[in-house]
C-alpha cells in the first residue's frame, strides 16, 4: 500500500515538473521572439551601403510592419568587383506578396531614429518574390555627403551675395548704383500715373519713295 502511494506521489511530482518546464519554455520563447514554427519566407536585399541598419530592424511594406531583418552579411561581388551588403529580410506571412519590381531602401524613423527596411510595392503582381529570391535596393546617401553638399551650397550662396554687394551683374548694379535705382523708380511712378503708355505704340516714320 505504501509503495503504491509513493508511486502516485512520484507521478504527481513528475507531472508538476513537466508542466513547470513547459511553462518556462513558453515564457522564454515569448520574451525572446523565438518560434518553433514560423510561417513566412525570406528575401535578400542587396545594397552597396547599409547606412548602419542592424539585425532585428523592422521590415515595412507600404508603411506597414511585415517582418524583420534576420541576418546581415558582407560579401564580395565577383561580377561587379566590389564589396556589398546582403540583408536577409523575414516576411512573417506567406500571403503577403512582394512584387519583383518593388523598390527597397533603408529609411529612418525620424531624423535620428531607428533604421529600418522600407519596401515600396511594385506593379508586376503576376511576378512575386519567392523564398530566397533577391532584389537590389536603392543605396542611401551617407550623412557625410549630405553635409558636403550643404557646405557647397552655402559657399555658393556666399559667393553670390558677395558679388551682389560689390555691384557685379545687373541685379548687383540695381542694388548698388543709386542713379539706376532712382531712374527705375521714376519710370515705375510714371507708368502708374499714365498706364496708357504701356499700350501706346510709337509711329514708325514714313519713308519717301
Amino acid at each position: 500500500m505504501a509503495e503504491a502511494e509513493n508511486k502516485i506521489f512520484e507521478l504527481k511530482v513528475g507531472i508538476f515538473i513537466a508542466i513547470g518546464i513547459l511553462i518556462f519554455f513558453i515564457i522564454v520563447f515569448s520574451i525572446g521572439d523565438v518560434y518553433l514554427v514560423r510561417k513566412g519566407y525570406h528575401i535578400n536585399v542587396i545594397f552597396n551601403f547599409a547606412s548602419g541598419i542592424t539585425e532585428s530592424a523592422p521590415v515595412r511594406l507600404a508603411g506597414v510592419n511585415v517582418g524583420q531583418i534576420d541576418k546581415i552579411n558582407i560579401f564580395f561581388d565577383e561580377k561587379e568587383k566590389k564589396t556589398k551588403v546582403k540583408l536577409l529580410a523575414w516576411v512573417n506571412d506567406e500571403k503577403i506578396g512582394i512584387e519583383r519590381d518593388s523598390v527597397a531602401l533603408i529609411n529612418t524613423l525620424g531624423l535620428l531614429g531607428e533604421k529600418y527596411l522600407e519596401i515600396f510595392p511594385g506593379t508586376t503582381r503576376d511576378d512575386l518574390l519567392e523564398d530566397g529570391d533577391s532584389i537590389v535596393g536603392q543605396d542611401p546617401i551617407p550623412t557625410e555627403r549630405l553635409t558636403e553638399k550643404l557646405d557647397q551650397i552655402a559657399d555658393s550662396t556666399n559667393v553670390v551675395m558677395t558679388r551682389l554687394k560689390e555691384g557685379e551683374g545687373t541685379v548687383g548694379k540695381l542694388l548698388v548704383e543709386e542713379k539706376i535705382y532712382n531712374d527705375l523708380e521714376v519710370l515705375v511712378e510714371d507708368v502708374k500715373k499714365h498706364p496708357w503708355k504701356l499700350l501706346h505704340k510709337p509711329r514708325t516714320p514714313r519713308r519717301d519713295k
